[in-house]
């Protein structure tokens, strides 16, 4: 069965409509826009910044043995959970 195809619009001022015009095939970059800001929303809120009361007990819950700890690397702060060894993210390219 072929999949259903939607058309979806959005409202874009004159600024963002001007930088497109010379996209060739504005569909397809705006759908890889979006699936690829989509990869970054976040698991609960799903990009809203709140938590529904349910989802904050579950949170709380969750960072009783998490905590925000910041990258000496990268300075970007990571969750890291107490009960396990922490994976090492930045390695060293081998040479």
């Amino acid at each position: 069965m072929p999949k259903k195809i939607e058309v979806v619009t959005f409202k874009a001022d004159e600024a963002l409509r001007d930088a497109m015009k010379g996209i060739s095939n504005r569909s397809e970059f705006i759908r890889s826009a979006v699936l690829h800001a989509l990869e970054s929303v976040c698991p609960l809120c799903k990009g809203s910044g709140i938590l529904t009361p349910n989802q904050k007990r579950h949170w709380d819950a969750f960072a009783h043995d998490h905590q925000l700890k910041e990258c000496a690397n990268c300075h970007e702060f990571s969750l890291v959970c107490s009960m396990t060894p922490r994976h090492r993210v930045h390695r060293k390219a081998a040479h």
